[in-house]
């Protein structure tokens, strides 16, 4: 099966080595490429994708540009209206983030039921997290630059209520899905030590650098950190099985994960 992740800037995405790693413990045989595709080209180049690739990964900034491309948006995709999975032999399109999100969570015996939580950041990644999170039972608490954007999770979202401005509170976990903190970005925190030092846990969908300034700030608060490159494995896990429709296995991918991380020390 022929594979790839497709964003803007893909250059240094641990994807096909993730996807590598699993479909050799899995019995799965593909190949997985990177490919990296200005914002003025995407519209022009999806009609070759489709036919070169038999499945593909969508990333910054395509989550929600790929919909028009699709026969069908199934499960989370749906209710996200985002995708970041794409099966060519149905047209059809998944979002498997949120489920890498809380399996990571979950993994790292976050417990978010009935806690206040501040999402920061409302676009793709923040409203896959801001729903599942409502889902198990959390306040979530959005905050975006673009008011308007967190506003509208918390008019879609129970349970989601949207904040105009930061202020010091003690939140039981903070969670950046902004993407600051990489590429143009590296060095720099959406927060400072005023609000990481008053929460319990510190999580940072950023994987590259593996402790981002955000999560510098925490653990110097003393606080639990977890960076994203467990939610990227296992929206990996989660979106390899769609490609080969093999059922999930939450226990396999915690297996798989560990497996991968001693490989990486």
């Amino acid at each position: 099966m022929r594979l790839a992740v497709i964003g803007k800037d893909v250059s240094k995405s641990l994807s096909p080595e993730i996807h590598n790693f699993v479909a050799q413990r899995s019995g799965n045989g593909l190949t997985y490429e990177k490919v990296s595709v200005p914002e003025n080209e995407f519209a022009a180049s999806m009609e070759k994708y489709f036919k070169e690739y038999d499945g593909f990964n969508v990333t910054i900034p395509y989550k929600l540009n790929i919909i028009p491309y699709l026969k069908s948006v199934q499960g989370d995709a749906r209710v996200f209206g985002a995708v970041n999975t794409v099966r060519v032999s149905d047209a059809s399109g998944h979002n498997t983030d949120g489920l890498g999100f809380m399996l990571m969570l979950d993994n790292g015996g976050v417990k978010v039921c009935g806690r206040d939580i501040l999402l920061l950041g409302a676009g793709g990644a923040g409203r896959s997290v801001a729903k599942k999170l409502a889902d198990a039972g959390a306040r979530v608490y959005v905050y975006d630059k673009h008011a308007e954007s967190a506003k509208r999770i918390s008019e879609e979202f129970r349970e989601v209520t949207a904040i105009d401005r930061l202020s010091p509170k003690p939140y039981y976990a903070v969670i950046n899905a902004t993407g600051i903190g990489m590429h143009a970005t590296e060095g720099i925190s959406p927060l400072g030590e005023d609000m990481l030092s008053l929460c319990e846990v510190a999580v940072d969908l950023i994987y590259e650098p593996a402790k981002s300034e955000f999560l510098r700030i925490a653990e110097g608060c003393g606080k639990r950190i977890i960076n994203g490159l467990a939610m990227l494995f296992y929206q990996a896990y989660y979106a390899q099985c769609i490609f080969f429709n093999k059922r999930a296995d939450g226990d396999e991918a915690k297996r798989l994960f560990n497996l991968y991380t001693e490989g990486r020390k």
